[in-house]
């Protein structure tokens, strides 16, 4: 666990908010599956474009392309299509079963960039029992790295943002988390490389707990046994 950005571990918060793919599950060898398959259909370079893909809605990085004659609509939709069709090796970044479970059902939420017939498929497929509350593709006209999930996650909650801990492990999601004017940790489960960042990181969950206090409060604490 990262000491770079203590306070994150210091405060109390009201509620957490998480990203989904590569902060709750990984699903990065079924997504990559399906959008290099796009990619070679389309004439990419594969190898870059998978680059783009993490963290952003389908919508926007086929928008991005600017390819002559491609309906990005249809695509998108096609695209999630395939996805929810493959969850083979979408499996939970460890202990994030255990650390959701710990949470209080009304304290935490669940803010990401998939669709969301797409986030239960995969949920589902990494043993992860979704939350009441749920920001998801469909609810947002600008996606991340824009703010307005993690504002609407944190009014779905009723808590102020300035009282939130966004999870994230994408740049995208980190942007749109700072914009919204949360905290944010960093999950580095699933990343090749360092990631250079102000924020505090975690490896995973095992490296830490979540504190419920009398009040309501979450507190983020290392684990004892990390």
């Amino acid at each position: 666990m990262s000491a770079k950005h203590p306070a994150v571990f210091d405060r109390q918060y009201r509620a957490f908010l998480f990203d989904m793919d590569g902060t709750l599950l990984n699903s990065i060898a079924a997504a990559e599956r399906v959008w290099a398959a796009w990619a070679l259909r389309h004439g990419l370079d594969v190898e870059a474009f998978l680059t783009t893909i993490h963290g952003v809605r389908a919508i926007d990085t086929i928008s991005r392309q600017a390819l002559p004659g491609v309906d990005a609509q249809a695509q998108a939709r096609a695209i999630t299509e395939a996805e929810i069709e493959d969850v083979e090796g979408v499996v939970a970044i460890p202990g994030a079963v255990a650390f959701l479970q710990s949470l209080p059902a009304h304290c935490w939420a669940v803010v990401t960039s998939a669709p969301k017939a797409l986030a239960l498929s995969r949920m589902h497929a990494a043993g992860l029992v979704p939350p009441a509350v749920m920001v998801t593709a469909e609810d947002v006209t600008n996606g991340k790295p824009a703010p307005t999930c993690y504002l609407l996650g944190a009014q779905r909650l009723g808590v102020p943002i300035g009282e939130c801990l966004v999870f994230e492990d994408a740049a995208a999601g980190i942007h749109a988390g700072e914009a919204a004017g949360a905290d944010v940790v960093v999950v580095t489960s699933t990343h090749c490389e360092p990631m250079l960042t102000e924020h505090g990181t975690i490896a995973n969950y095992n490296d830490v707990r979540a504190q419920c206090d009398a009040d309501g409060r979450l507190r983020l604490l290392p684990s004892t046994t990390a």
